[in-house]
């Protein structure tokens, strides 16, 4: 398979890309700004996958400009894309009446607008094949959390993307789903889930810990299998059980 990951050069995404170069699929990614983590993924790739080509692309997915030069440029490297992973995200934590109009609209434009360019860009390449896998990066605080209103409105909105593509698509063999993770172990995590929002994951997830990368990249690569095409629309929880956060 040809897959694609927007925002793939660390936490959930670098897992991702990992996965499915190991696993033998070709892989283009993109980052933002940190053009190192993304090379040094590449050179971590080459020499575990050697056989497998995996491409780093500079991406601000808040442009559909941008968006669409990049789905042209893949679809030129590999002829067709199979699997298209809308993961890039931000946070810009701050209660609501504190919010900024620049804290609301760069979370919405990156990981909702973006999300949205990213799979109008691709579903051309996808649609004469008649196969497709959309898998998107919700968020277990798609039902609210505090101090998020711009992240917990983008990760809502997914779901209502998701499931929109899947109902008008599902007839031309596209699927799309969605993952929702709890608090996960990656630096993006540490640096805007306070200590007491880890606490409460800690202490009422029935794990008792948070994810792993690898497990919120498990389900990722299941709902991109083949195997999964009856299951299209669907959110699917990566939570130990816990369905909320304060």
């Amino acid at each position: 398979m040809i897959v694609v990951v927007t925002g793939g050069s660390r936490g959930i995404g670098a897992e991702i890309v990992r996965r499915a170069a190991r696993a033998g699929h070709a892989v283009a990614f993109t980052y933002r700004a940190d053009e190192a983590a993304a090379l040094r993924l590449v050179a971590e790739l080459e020499r575990d996958a050697p056989a497998v080509t995996v491409l780093a692309r500079q991406l601000d997915v808040r442009s559909s400009a941008a968006v669409d030069v990049f789905a042209k440029s893949v679809e030129d490297e590999f002829g067709h894309v199979d699997v298209v992973v809308p993961n890039a995200g931000i946070n810009r934590n701050a209660p609501l009446i504190g919010m900024s109009d620049e804290q609301w609209r760069d979370v919405i434009d990156t990981n909702l607008s973006g999300a949205f360019f990213v799979a109008r860009a691709f579903l051309p390449v996808m649609l004469p094949r008649r196969f497709g896998r959309f898998v998107f990066l919700s968020s277990v605080s798609r039902d609210g959390m505090t101090g998020q209103a711009n992240y917990a409105a983008t990760k809502a909105g997914l779901v209502g993307l998701a499931r929109t593509v899947a109902k008008e698509y599902g007839t031309r063999g596209i699927t799309a789903n969605v993952v929702a993770p709890g608090i996960v172990d990656t630096d993006m995590a540490r640096e805007n889930a306070g200590g007491r929002f880890q606490k409460f994951w800690q202490d009422n997830a029935a794990a008792r810990r948070n994810a792993t990368t690898a497990e919120v990249a498990a389900a990722v690569m299941f709902l991109a299998d083949e195997a999964a095409s009856y299951v299209n629309g669907a959110c699917i929880p990566v939570t130990s059980g816990l369905d909320w956060v304060p």
